[in-house]
């Protein structure tokens, strides 16, 4: 299936809000019904860009045939931008300036090979294509002009497992439900499950250093991999040898997060674990956001570590964002924040970690609230880009963005972007509802979470929240943060992204793009201002 065209997702599961959120958010934000809704499909006025013809035989002989280079108009729209709310803002309104002249669809590394010399060949830009959920405009050139959008969906195999070292090389436009179906069957798991898990690909999880809801137990993806295959217009890179190794810099780490920037990953070898006989997950309430801060700070460093840990803070906690299904259905929530904790692995060791884990929780002045808030968590923790539809839908601006800092630094940076986005968007007339979650938590720190929703405001809410997400961004460097925690770089940070390198690391990363990528086909303006 592919995704909604115009939106997030199975349509089927898309679902209207109850009218009195609807009434709420007239109410205390200001929103007002959207004068038409989205654009239907067949009313999109797709540009005619046509492949100069000997770029477009020579696409159709490296990838075997006519059937596999795709120009009809429904395939290029949905290969159209990806998924943050200005991508979506745009394209409902039926804007695909951004469209790809055509679709590829390669079978093997190969394949990948010979598109990427025919592309360096005749100076046309490619954009690796793997579930289309980039929330950071990934999968724009920031170049305008033709292009084409390179999907990897038949590249889609488990190639290799080894059940003694608990590895599994995985081909990357692998969905990540299929890779865990594929590893269940061997009796494994690969443990990573980000609120994009049900539409976004293997590839995409290297591409831009993902970071899934179970990390705490199962860590990152890009602590996952143990080896990789580039393709790139000057030939094969393959990195990883040995699960570690001293010989030199470690180039897994330069193809990582490279947002197909420097090449097109073609394999992944990633360390595998076996599948849970035990999981549950289980709520926990504080009496303020530092005091939960202060208690998953105390579980990260000194154990035992859940698998899952979570804190929302009082507002998110006030509306019910942790259990985005439930929003609007009346159930009160605690006051003060509301943690997650979860727990995977054996029987035993489950019981373990969640015994002593409480323990730490209550001292540091947890109340339970027992399994019924982590089973809600659980249930709905893919639906929030759902929600969003729906309030576009009804007429809001709602979007999303995160960071990640030291523990001593949080609670600053916390209090930077939320005010930022506080005053940018109060300023400009639309006083926001700013939430935040911790998602993920280190030894040495963790990631803040922010969702938005305010009035789309008159005129361009597209230029409407750039200012704001402008200002958050300058807002997170000024306090110490990183641009980007696990969503990447893309078009939206890659600016903030250069200043945070600094200008020998970025000189560093576009002398590794020339030797790579000498023509400058691969995602340009992506991670790196386009030459």
């Amino acid at each position: 299936m592919d995704m909604l065209w115009s939106g997030w997702g199975d349509p089927a599961r898309a679902t209207p809000l109850p009218d009195t959120v609807i009434g709420l958010l007239r109410d205390l934000l200001g929103v007002e019904p959207c004068a038409a809704g989205p654009v239907a499909l067949e009313e999109v006025a797709v540009p005619e860009i046509r492949l100069a013809s000997a770029a477009h035989r020579a696409l159709a002989e490296a990838l075997g045939g006519e059937d596999h280079v795709r120009t009809d108009p429904e395939t290029r729209i949905r290969h159209t931008r990806g998924k943050s709310t200005p991508d979506l803002l745009r394209i409902r309104h039926g804007d695909v300036t951004d469209i790809p002249a055509a679709v590829l669809f390669p079978a093997g590394h190969d394949e990948v090979l010979a598109v990427l010399r025919v592309c360096a060949e005749q100076r046309l830009p490619v954009v690796p294509f793997g579930g289309g959920t980039s929330v950071v405009g990934g999968l724009a050139p920031g170049q305008r002009g033709t292009f084409v959008a390179l999907d990897l969906r038949r590249m889609d195999a488990l190639l290799a497992l080894d059940p003694v070292s608990r590895t599994a090389t995985l081909q990357p436009g692998l969905r990540a439900p299929q890779a865990e179906a594929l590893l269940a069957e061997h009796g494994f798991t690969l443990g990573h499950f980000p609120q994009s898990y049900e539409w976004a690909t293997i590839g995409g999880f290297a591409a831009t250093r993902s970071s899934g809801q179970a990390s705490a137990g199962y860590g990152r993806f890009d602590e996952m991999v143990l080896s990789l295959t580039l393709a790139t217009p000057e030939g094969t890179l393959d990195t990883g040898r040995a699960p570690r190794s001293a010989a030199g810099p470690d180039l897994r780490q330069l193809v990582l997060g490279s947002e197909g920037a420097f090449g097109v990953i073609t394999s992944v070898t990633v360390r595998i674990r076996p599948l849970p006989q035990a999981r549950v997950h289980e709520g926990w309430r504080f009496d303020s956001f530092e005091e939960g801060t202060a208690a998953l700070r105390r579980l990260a460093q000194d154990g035992p570590r859940p698998t899952v840990l979570r804190l929302s803070d009082e507002t998110e906690t006030l509306i019910g964002l942790a259990q985005p299904d439930a929003i609007g259905s009346g159930t009160p929530q605690p006051a003060g924040c509301t943690a997650v904790a979860g727990y995977e692995g054996t029987e035993e060791d489950t019981a373990y970690r969640r015994e002593k884990a409480a323990a730490v929780l209550r001292a540091c002045g947890g109340t339970p609230l027992g399994e019924e808030p982590g089973r809600r968590w659980a249930h709905s923790r893919y639906s929030a880009p759902y929600l969003r539809d729906s309030l576009l839908d009804a007429g809001a601006l709602a979007e999303t963005l995160e960071t990640a800092t030291f523990w001593s630094r949080i609670p600053g940076l916390y209090t930077a972007v939320r005010d930022a986005l506080t005053a940018t968007l109060t300023e400009a007339g639309t006083p926001p509802l700013v939430m935040c979650h911790i998602s993920h938590v280190y030894e040495n720190g963790a990631s803040l979470y922010f969702t938005v929703v305010a009035a789309q405001g008159d005129g361009d809410p597209v230029a409407h929240w750039t200012r704001a997400k402008h200002a958050a961004n300058e807002a997170i460097l000024a306090a110490g943060g990183t641009i980007s925690h696990h969503h990447g770089v893309g078009t939206d940070h890659r600016d903030w992204y250069v200043r945070e390198a600094g200008p020998l690391g970025a000189d560093a990363l576009r002398a590794v793009k020339r030797r790579l990528d000498p023509a400058g086909v691969l995602n340009p303006g992506v991670l790196l201002p386009a030459d």
